[in-house]
């Protein structure tokens, strides 16, 4: 040995050398890949099953747990370079699984093998919503009602189902639940935990369906020198829907879109179109529904009038035609006061030949 050169500190090994200047079988006698935990324990929510990482509620796919405790939990070696890991659950019991660890790298341009099992101990908890939902906890409560006419169970549970995608549609929060909801005297109540979401939803009732939101905030206590307070909207959505035949002002108008203020209609008899508000229209009534509408073809027509085939009574009948019909196009028809009137398309009317009108969304 060249007491000059260099050597191994632990048993005088003659080079090559590797971590801290040691020959390879004492390196790999030190030095390790990883350094795992016996046991790691987790917090699961026994109502909804989310789990709690570190103060933060989630929504985990079980492979994905156990991969977020190893990142969380394994130490690895700072120099590892080319890391491999193999990882396979192997469940004990209701709250015990044993998780066993294939680890391949590189160190100092060394290779390294190692298997490892962590045991992952679970216990229940329960998260802040489940907490408040159980407290019977809100914060605003969404009222929808009618104007003009009762809106039928159908279509309050298409505004309910508006909810549904505004939520899916907005970022996770612990907040966004529903604490309660069902249908009341005239209408149908969702009380929700987040002031916030039920101004989101309200804000997309009124672009999708029109309609007015009258809003209130009551004070319910104090916490930290701050107002605790509820919201309360109001929804009224209109009798009527894009679309449909209204009477208003003594003449037939549809509404073709809403406005912030109010809708935008079109006349029935000629080219006219004009913006009402909501108080301007509380008058108006609704004499056909889309889903009334039927499409037909005509047998004969000239410059003005057309003649289909009444099914209701089999008979030839003659309807004046639309200022804006084209010659061979499908007749869009609604009975109105005991009498077919051809009406004049909006931009969400199509051609279908004797077939009814499903409803605009």
């Amino acid at each position: 040995m060249d007491l000059g050169g260099d050597f191994c500190l632990v048993c005088g090994a003659e080079p090559p050398l590797f971590s801290g200047r040691m020959c390879e079988k004492c390196t790999r006698d030190r030095v390790t890949l990883v350094k795992v935990p016996k046991n790691v324990p987790w917090t699961r929510c026994a109502r909804c099953g989310i789990v709690d990482f570190q103060g933060k509620w989630s929504d985990v796919k079980p492979e994905d747990l156990w991969h977020e405790l190893v990142q969380r939990n394994v130490e690895f070696h700072t120099e590892i370079e080319d890391l491999e890991l193999g990882l396979v659950a192997q469940e004990v019991d209701g709250r015990h699984t044993l998780v066993h660890l294939e680890i391949d790298g590189f160190i100092d341009g060394l290779q390294y093998s190692e298997k490892h099992t962590m045991r992952a101990r679970m216990s229940n908890g329960v998260c802040l919503t489940c907490t408040r939902r159980a407290g019977n906890y809100f914060e605003a409560t969404v009222q929808l009602r009618s104007s003009a006419r009762r809106l039928s169970e159908e279509e309050f549970q298409t505004l309910r189902a508006t909810l549904d995608k505004v939520m899916a549609d907005m970022p996770e929060d612990p907040m966004f639940f529903i604490t309660k909801e069902g249908p009341v005297t005239g209408g149908y109540d969702v009380v929700l935990g987040s002031k916030s979401l039920a101004r989101a939803w309200g804000r997309h009732l009124i672009s999708q369906h029109g309609g007015q939101i009258t809003a209130t905030t009551s004070v319910v206590g104090r916490k930290d020198g701050a107002d605790v307070t509820r919201l309360t909207l109001l929804y009224r959505k209109p009798g009527y829907a894009l679309g449909d035949v209204i009477r208003w002002r003594g003449d037939l108008w549809r509404p073709a879109s809403w406005t912030s203020e109010g809708a935008i209609l079109e006349k029935v008899e000629r080219r006219e179109r004009t913006g009402a508000s909501w108080r301007d229209l509380e008058n108006a009534n609704v004499v056909a529904r889309t889903v009334d509408f039927i499409y037909m073809d005509s047998i004969s027509e000239d410059a003005s009038v057309a003649e289909f085939l009444d099914q209701n009574t089999w008979k030839m009948t003659a309807v004046r035609l639309p200022f804006e019909h084209t010659q061979g196009r499908n007749l869009l028809l609604a009975r109105i006061d005991d009498e077919w009137i051809c009406l004049p398309r909006l931009g969400m009317d199509g051609d279908r030949s004797g077939r009814r009108n499903n409803p605009p969304c």
